[in-house]
């Protein structure tokens, strides 16, 4: 199946400067979009994806977001689809969490997903016609030891963007969800101690209670930003207010 809806239409994507954002980016633009690539500094972008205008953006500023969408809809055109990557991560238990270390995270993954998902409904609104896909996570269903922030906002994010799917469904405008389980990103990485990571995420963990991938192997980026795409095209026309999975089978769950 090939997917279309994609040609000559503009793309935002949040959190594009690596992982799974930057793979999704290179998808559009392949797919024939003009694609509107931020991260909090500006990303880099592959000379060869010509479609691309790279920007700074950071989520966490509402009114930075409002302009930002305006100032794409004058300069480059109406924006019709999107995605919603940006994240960030903090691990540690709940005693050792600081107040601000939950501000932070909640300020990126939920406000975030706030501010870009309301921003978008006010201009797709009118034209009513538009796809969101907001990148959550599988810890957003399943009690994830020492990430209980990260797991809160996510939820935070997931039942958001439903809510938001459920007021702009009337209009035409699809939101839904993909909840990636471990992906083959820095932020993966950067939480194992050693070279032996790859195989204690997929053989899972009794002292924390974490299941293993029956799958035996991580998600790559391109996994991930596959399952967005779908849920961009014309092909997903008639999914709404979905929580697509995309874990190997880790949470044991559809």
């Amino acid at each position: 199946m090939q997917l279309s809806g994609f040609a000559g239409r503009i793309a935002l994507v949040t959190g594009a400067g690596g992982g799974i954002g930057a793979a999704l980016v290179g998808q559009l633009a392949a797919a024939g979009c003009v694609v509107v690539a931020t991260d909090r500094h500006v990303p880099r972008v592959d000379a060869a994806q010509g479609r691309v205008h790279a920007f700074a953006l950071d989520v966490r500023d509402a009114a930075a977001v409002d302009a930002f969408v305006d100032l794409v809809e004058e300069s480059l055109g109406p924006i019709g689809l999107a995605a919603s990557v940006a994240g960030v991560l903090h691990v540690g238990a709940v005693q050792d969490t600081r107040d601000e270390d939950w501000r932070q995270v909640f300020a990126v993954n939920a406000d975030g997903v706030f501010h870009l998902g309301r921003a978008l409904a006010r201009v797709m609104s009118p034209r009513r016609e538009g796809a969101l896909v907001v990148v959550s996570s599988n810890a957003a269903g399943v009690p994830r030891h020492g990430m209980a922030a990260y797991a809160a906002s996510k939820a935070a994010a997931t039942m958001f963007t439903r809510c938001l799917g459920l007021e702009l469904a009337p209009l035409g405008i699809r939101c839904n969800i993909v909840a990636p389980g471990s992906t083959l990103t820095p932020m993966q990485t950067g939480m194992w101690e050693d070279g032996q990571g790859v195989q204690r995420v997929i053989d899972g963990s009794l002292d924390t209670y974490k299941a293993g991938i029956p799958l035996r192997k991580l998600a790559t980026p391109e996994d991930i930003a596959n399952a967005v795409m779908f849920l961009l095209s014309e092909q997903a026309g008639h999914v709404a207010m979905s929580d697509l999975y995309v874990d190997g089978g880790a949470t044991l769950r559809g």
